[in-house]
């Protein structure tokens, strides 16, 4: 009895029911695994080739025998774009196409051409300081007492500074009448500094007004101007103002 109850309760460890009946289940879930993705590729194959033109165009091979049929680079064959560009608007040359003329009307070939010394000697004679009279060209300006004119233009690198200016005299009718104005005075100051020549660049339209500042004006001095390192004469501008104190 009791040999009974325990063969009742007792199965055998491992499942061997199961264990046998394994390599079919696995082999069947394998399989349907697969035939599931094969499923989906088909599926998406068939979506991308529906609608395409089954027509199959074969192109002809070419054969090639020798180097020459290769052909040049690409860098070579293919040009490069061209660009347009404007042509600009230039006047067409005054001088006429030439002609040909008869051999009577051709110049003679042994004309003798000017050497370059010689063109030299035409284009700038010689220019000497001796006097002479052979019709040379006399140069009698000394360097150091050129002075350019007012509206001559003289590069400076260094215009002149004024280091001491000197003070007009209020003119007596002027002051009296209780005249004012200003006076631009245009100066010529040399290499030394000195004011060689004033004149009225910009009147105050009083004449005495005027007078007193071109005449104060020639005793100012200066620091030359500079270009290049040495002294140069030039003009410079500077102004008088007439007020009346009260």
């Amino acid at each position: 009895m009791a040999n009974n109850t325990y063969n009742a309760l007792y199965s055998p460890y491992g499942a061997y029911e199961l264990k046998a009946k394994y390599q079919r289940n696995f082999g069947l879930g394998t399989l349907s695994t697969l035939a599931f993705v094969l499923l989906i590729l088909g599926t998406a194959w068939l979506i991308a080739n529906i609608g395409k033109d089954d027509e199959v165009v074969f192109e002809a091979a070419t054969v090639i025998k020798t180097v020459a049929d290769l052909g040049p680079p690409p860098a070579i064959a293919k040009k490069p774009p061209q660009v347009k560009v404007n042509q600009p608007n230039v006047a067409a040359p005054k001088v006429g196409i030439p002609t040909p003329v008869a051999d009577e009307e051709v110049l003679d070939d042994d004309v003798v051409l000017a050497t370059r010394e010689e063109m030299a000697e035409i284009i700038a004679p010689d220019v000497t300081s001796a006097v002479g009279d052979g019709g040379d060209i006399v140069v009698d300006i000394q360097e150091e007492d050129y002075l350019p004119a007012p509206s001559e233009f003289v590069p400076v690198e260094i215009y002149p500074e004024m280091i001491y200016q000197e003070k007009p005299e209020y003119p007596r009718l002027a002051k009296q009448a209780g005249i004012e104005g200003t006076v631009w005075v245009k100066v010529l100051v040399d290499k030394s500094g000195s004011a060689r020549d004033a004149l009225v660049a910009k009147s105050s339209g009083t004449a005495s007004l005027d007078e007193a500042a071109v005449e104060a004006a020639k005793k100012c001095r200066f620091k030359p101007g500079i270009q290049n390192g040495q002294p140069v004469a030039c003009w410079v501008t500077f102004n008088y103002d007439f007020k009346l104190t009260s």
